[in-house]
């Protein structure tokens, strides 16, 4: 690939990293809530689902999951019921008071955002299809090995600067304040978009 193809391919995988979607919705709403450091860990613990079904691509579990469409099916239906359960979550927060909010959010750490965030892309089995098409488009069928390991750490270099950026954008004192004022609303509209995202997964054949 030239130089102007590689910048155009990982233009085009930072955009549809940080395109809307179950992964940026987590992060930007555990940084309006729980401010820049939990969505910073939250943005980390993306990254480092997309790397691990980016090697799991490599490693050939694209195609083992190709051949054996109910592991896809498995991983499809739990990641649906994950986001389902997320919907649920942020429909019974905008349901309870501000005070009530606060409270959960106290709950939980940092350990718990990290675990949230990385179970969100684990359990979305469209990732390791994208890496598998990213693998397919940038690379010759005889690429070395070396050459494999380049483009992975380019494309996860590109989602380390999309995620974790969004934890530092989405925590700027003026949107956390917006989110505070109309937290209900927020918490309704995460709702509704893991609920869609949910019911996309579901209703879309990726196999």
């Amino acid at each position: 690939m030239t130089g102007w193809e590689l910048a155009a391919l990982l233009l085009a995988w930072g955009l549809g990293g940080g395109s809307p979607g179950p992964a940026t919705l987590t992060i930007s709403g555990t940084a309006m809530s729980r401010g820049r450091i939990a969505g910073v860990v939250s943005g980390f613990g993306i990254v480092c689902g997309s790397a691990f079904w980016g090697i799991a691509s490599a490693l050939g579990m694209g195609a083992v999951m190709l051949t054996n469409a109910w592991l896809f099916l498995a991983l499809k239906y739990i990641g649906a019921l994950y986001l389902g359960y997320l919907a649920l979550k942020s429909f019974r927060s905008a349901w309870q008071g501000s005070a009530a909010k606060e409270q959960a959010a106290l709950k939980g750490g940092l350990k718990r955002v990290f675990a949230k965030s990385l179970a969100i892309h684990l359990t979305n089995p469209k990732a390791i299809l994208g890496w598998g098409a990213i693998y397919a488009i940038a690379l010759p069928k005889d690429a070395a090995t070396s050459d494999l390991l380049v483009l992975f750490s380019q494309l996860i270099c590109v989602s380390t600067v999309v995620f974790i950026g969004y934890g530092i954008l989405f925590s700027n004192s003026w949107l956390v304040e917006r989110y505070r004022r109309a937290r209900r609303g927020f918490e309704i509209g995460f709702g509704m978009l893991f609920g869609a995202a949910s019911l996309k997964i579901l209703t879309t054949k990726a196999i």
